[in-house]
């Protein structure tokens, strides 16, 4: 049971109404993670915001691949169905999402910056020289890299709400595996 209740779309009213209109249009129905930030219309245009601006410059896929490493690891079962979800709906195959969730691809670029996403995790930001250098090693730019640390935050942020409000799963339910040490 949800810890912070979901916004009645149906009901919904003046900037929610409107921010949830918005998701509504844009993907075809409002997942219970947009009625449940609605509860502070702040935290959901600013979460739009941030998650539309992000997409400019990281492809979709290399995004979703992110999103779904970033969900294993903080043990997020909202977040991990969301994006497989989602990464299926725009081409990934199961083979790339099971392989995301361990931080592998069998694209060096994507494989580099996944490991590098999964390192950034695990060390909370404090990574070396040799962690940057290696990524830029595969291609990625400074600002991509800027970019890959910005997607990893914003899906700090969905994981973490969705444990503390305890949302409901509303696409196909993904187990998070066990972490191996």
């Amino acid at each position: 049971m949800s810890r912070i209740n979901v916004i009645n779309y149906e009901s919904a009213e003046g900037k929610a109404k409107e921010l949830l209109d918005t998701v509504k249009e844009k993907i075809g129905f409002a997942p219970n993670l947009m009625k449940t930030l609605a509860q502070s219309p702040t935290v959901l245009e600013a979460y739009l915001n941030f998650s539309g601006t992000l997409g400019t410059t990281l492809n979709a896929k290399l995004r979703e691949q992110i999103s779904v490493l970033t969900a294993q690891e903080n043990d997020c079962g909202y977040c991990l169905s969301a994006h497989t979800a989602i990464g299926k709906m725009i081409g990934l195959s199961e083979a790339e999402i099971l392989a995301a969730r361990e931080a592998n691809s069998v694209e060096t670029r994507t494989d580099a910056a996944l490991k590098f996403a999964k390192t950034v995790l695990e060390k909370r930001g404090e990574v070396n020289d040799t962690d940057v250098e290696t990524v830029k090693n595969a291609g990625f730019t400074e600002g991509e890299i800027t970019e890959i640390v910005a997607n990893v935050a914003l899906n700090i942020f969905t994981n973490y709400f969705n444990q503390v409000a305890q949302t409901e799963i509303d696409f196909p339910k993904v187990e998070v595996k066990a972490q191996t040490a």
